[in-house]
């Protein structure tokens, strides 16, 4: 199973030569980004062409209607043929019957375009806990998700030692992997190198862990995974000068190649 890096866009300065050029410069294979406005988009593509990198399409939906927000930005990101599509779609606050029917029609779409959609768990959508993730994973077989648990930590306020059954469930459907760190009070810790987070990188890397392993097992070809460390308000800052207290970038790259390392070893 070959590893491939990705990197968001989500936080970088500077042009869009600039960033694609720096990404590629890294050693990262994919771009993952929300299909860019008609105005950037023939430089966008020429770039990723330009650079040989792959792209991971970002569907966000947005009110008043979801369903048609989904419609709408899957078959513009479906046109570029990324490698796959992550979304989040819906709202956590809606009820069952209300998200089965989003996600039996997500079902249906990503059948007929034939590209790998992944639900993302996210505060503020329907996948934002263990629970909520796992009795969706229960009802559709078929349904798969990007795995960002730093929001589980924030959301349930813990590292989840008491729901490691839905946990499992959520593990064995994950087919990518925001790797961010979060902890009990927050979506991102300041930054992952530091000591007083080694129970939070624990636990998050041994769930990344059981991810690979759970890929492996099903006979994947690749496995995607992107730092997506995310800048302020994720990033916390210095009061006053809104200066973030660790250098993104340089998070984002040293969590990339942590993993790596992580990785080469579980496949072999």
């Amino acid at each position: 199973m070959k590893l491939k890096l990705v990197k968001s866009l989500w936080g970088m300065d500077g042009t869009l030569p600039g960033k694609i050029r720096q990404i590629a410069d890294a050693g990262y294979v994919a771009v993952e980004a929300q299909v860019p406005g008609d105005d950037q988009l023939p430089e966008f593509l020429r770039l990723l062409n330009e650079h040989q990198l792959e792209f991971v399409a970002m569907v966000i939906t947005e009110p008043p209607d979801h369903f048609a927000s989904f419609r709408e930005k899957i078959e513009k990101a479906r046109s570029l043929e990324p490698l796959q599509i992550t979304v989040h779609g819906g709202k956590d606050w809606w009820p069952f019957e209300l998200q089965k029917e989003f996600f039996a029609e997500a079902l249906e779409i990503e059948r007929r375009i034939g590209l790998p959609v992944n639900h993302e768990t996210h505060r503020g959508r329907p996948m934002f806990t263990p629970s909520a993730t796992a009795r969706l994973l229960r009802e559709f077989p078929e349904l798969h998700i990007n795995a960002d648990f730093s929001h589980f930590a924030n959301v349930c306020e813990s590292l989840l030692e008491d729901q490691m059954v839905d946990l499992a469930l959520c593990i064995s459907r994950a087919r990518h992997l925001h790797g961010r760190v979060g902890h009990e009070e927050g979506p991102q810790v300041n930054d992952p190198r530091a000591p007083e987070w080694a129970a939070q990188l624990a636990a998050h890397e041994a769930w990344w862990d059981e991810i690979v392993l759970a890929r492996l097992t099903a006979g994947a070809e690749y496995f995607t995974f992107n730092p997506e460390f995310g800048p302020p308000n994720y990033m916390p800052t210095l009061p006053h000068t809104r200066q973030p207290v660790a250098d993104l970038w340089e998070v984002c790259l040293w969590m990339a190649r942590r993993f790596v390392t992580r990785y080469s070893s579980l496949v072999r």
